[in-house]
C-alpha cells in the first residue's frame, strides 16, 4: 500500500468534516491514541489525515484498517524523527522555510489566492506558517533519516541474477524498442542589429516605468512576450536556484520594490521588479522581450552544424567530444550530447515515447549514422534551434533478459531489496523507542 503522505493536508483543500469518523468510532474526537517517546498522537490528527487521503482517492470508503494504517505511518514518522535526533541530523531553518513556502505557494495556485487559503484555515498566512513550521521540520527530519538509510542499501550482480531467475519465464515483461541518441544543438544567432533593437526597446520600456510613471504590470501586459505577460509578468515565490543564474543574480541584488537594469538570459531580455524575498526565495514581476524568430539567422546555425558533421569524417574527434565543446544545449552537452530520461537518468529511450520529430529521425537512422541538421524547439525555453542527431544504439522489442536489460532489472531488484530491508530497519527502530497504544491496535 502506498505510504500516506503526512502533509497532504497542505496540498488538498479541507472541505470534508470528520463527522463520518465520529459516527463510526465511539471514542471522543480528541484523545491520545498513541505515544512515541514524548510525542502524543491525537485521534483528531489521524482523522484529519484520513479525510484528506479520502479526498485524494475518489471512491474510497471508510475502513478501520485504513485508519489504523494511517496511525502506523504517523508512528513511523515519529520513530524516524527520534532516529534523526540520535544521529544529529540537522534541517536548517532556511530549508524548513523554503519547503513550507513552496507547499503554500502550490496551494495558493491551486485555490486561487492567499486570502482563500487563509479562509480555509481560518488563520492568517503568518499564523499558518508559525503553526506548521515545526511540523514540517519533523517531516523533513524523518524523510532525511529514511533516505540516508535507503542510500546505504546496495545490490550485487549475484543478487540481481537471483532476482531475475526467480521470475517465471511467462511472466517476464516485453521491453519495447529503445534507442540511444546524442545531439549537437545550434541556436540561430540574431541577424545584424536585431539584438540591439530588442535591447534598446527594453531600455525604453524600463525608462517609461522609472522616469515617466508607467505601470509595471500594464507594460508587462503590453510588451511581455512570455506566458506571464497576461498576469502583469507575475512570477510566484520560488527558490533562487530554480531561476537562470543571470535572472537570480539581478533580482537578488534588488531591494523590495526595486527594478533591475535590462538583464540578458537565454530566454531574452528582462526587466525585473523584486516584490519580496524570504530566505533564498523571491517573488518577482518581469517583462520579457525576445528577438523574434523572423530576426534569427537560421542559415548560420545550419552551416555551423554541417561543418561539425563534415569534420567527423576528417577528424579524430568523436561526436561526443564535439558535443561537449560545441552544443548550445547545456543539459545534454555535459554528457557528450547523450539524451536521457530526466526522471530516471536512463539513456535507453523507448522509441514510442520520443517527440514526433525525434521519433522520425530515429526511424530513418542506422546505428552510427548522424542526421543532417533538423529544426526543433528547445524544451526548456521553446526557442527555435537546429540539431544533428547520432543514433548510438537500437534495441528491438524483446522479452526482458539480463544481457540487454541488466540496468533495468538491477533497478527493479534494488527497489525490491530496499522495500524489504527498510521494513526490517523500521521494525528494529521501533524496538528502540517507547511506543504505547492508548486504543486497541
Amino acid at each position: 500500500m502506498t505510504r500516506i503522505v503526512l502533509f497532504l493536508f497542505l496540498i488538498l483543500p479541507l472541505t470534508a468534516k470528520s463527522q463520518f469518523l465520529t459516527q463510526t468510532s465511539p471514542q471522543p474526537l480528541d484523545m491520545v491514541v498513541a505515544i512515541v517517546n514524548s510525542n502524543a498522537i491525537l485521534k483528531s490528527d489521524v482523522d484529519q489525515r484520513y479525510i484528506q487521503y479520502m479526498q485524494s482517492a475518489e471512491g474510497t470508503t471508510f475502513t478501520e484498517a485504513m485508519w489504523y494504517q494511517i496511525l502506523e505511518s504517523m508512528i513511523d514518522n515519529y520513530v524516524l524523527v527520534e532516529k534523526a535526533k540520535i544521529d544529529s541530523v540537522v534541517v536548517t531553518d532556511d530549508e524548513v522555510n523554503r519547503s513550507l513556502e513552496q507547499r503554500l505557494q502550490g496551494m495558493i495556485q491551486q485555490v486561487g489566492s492567499e486570502q482563500e487559503v487563509e479562509r480555509m484555515f481560518s488563520k492568517s498566512m503568518v499564523q499558518i506558517k508559525a503553526e506548521y513550521r515545526e511540523i514540517f521540520r519533523e517531516e523533513m527530519l524523518a524523510e532525511r533519516a529514511r533516505e540516508t538509510q535507503r542510500q546505504k542499501i546496495a545490490i550485487t550482480r549475484q543478487e540481481v541474477v537471483r532476482f531475475f531467475n526467480q521470475i517465471p519465464t511467462d511472466s517476464l515483461p516485453t521491453i519495447p524498442e529503445t534507442v540511444e541518441l546524442a545531439q549537437i544543438v545550434a541556436i540561430p544567432p540574431p541577424k545584424a542589429d536585431a539584438e540591439n533593437a530588442v535591447y534598446q526597446k527594453a531600455v525604453a520600456v524600463r525608462d517609461s516605468i522609472l522616469n515617466h510613471g508607467a505601470d509595471f504590470e500594464a507594460m508587462a501586459r503590453r510588451y511581455g512576450e512570455d506566458g506571464t505577460a497576461r498576469n502583469g509578468g507575475a512570477l510566484p515565490m520560488m527558490p533562487l536556484s530554480d531561476l537562470v543564474s543571470e535572472f537570480s543574480a539581478a533580482a537578488s541584488a534588488l531591494e523590495p520594490g526595486g527594478i533591475s537594469q535590462v538583464v540578458k538570459t537565454s530566454f531574452g531580455y528582462h526587466i525585473i521588479r523584486l516584490n519580496r524575498r524570504v530566505g533564498d526565495q523571491i517573488e518577482t514581476n518581469h517583462i520579457l522581450m525576445r528577438i523574434r524568430n523572423t530576426e534569427l539567422d537560421d542559415q548560420a546555425a545550419i552551416t555551423r552544424l554541417n561543418a561539425i558533421r563534415d569534420s567527423l569524417t576528417t577528424s579524430t574527434q568523436t561526436f561526443f567530444s564535439l558535443a561537449r565543446r560545441n552544443s548550445d544545449d547545456k543539459n545534454s552537452s555535459a554528457f557528450g550530447g547523450r539524451l536521457m530520461n530526466p526522471q530516471t537518468g536512463e539513456r535507453r529511450l523507448p522509441l514510442e515515447a520520443l517527440d514526433p520529430a525525434l521519433y522520425r529521425l530515429a526511424l530513418l537512422l542506422e546505428v552510427g549514422d548522424v542526421s543532417e541538421p533538423r529544426v526543433f524547439d528547445l524544451p526548456q525555453t521553446g526557442q527555435r534551434a537546429y540539431r544533428i542527431v547520432k543514433l548510438i544504439n537500437r534495441v528491438p522489442a524483446h522479452r526482458a533478459n539480463l544481457d540487454d536489460d541488466y540496468a533495468l532489472i538491477e533497478n527493479y531488484a534494488l527497489q525490491r531489496k530496499q522495500v524489504v530491508e527498510m521494513s526490517e530497519w523500521m521494525e528494529t527502530l521501533r524496538k528502540q523507542v517507547h511506543i504505547q497504544y492508548m486504543i486497541k491496535s
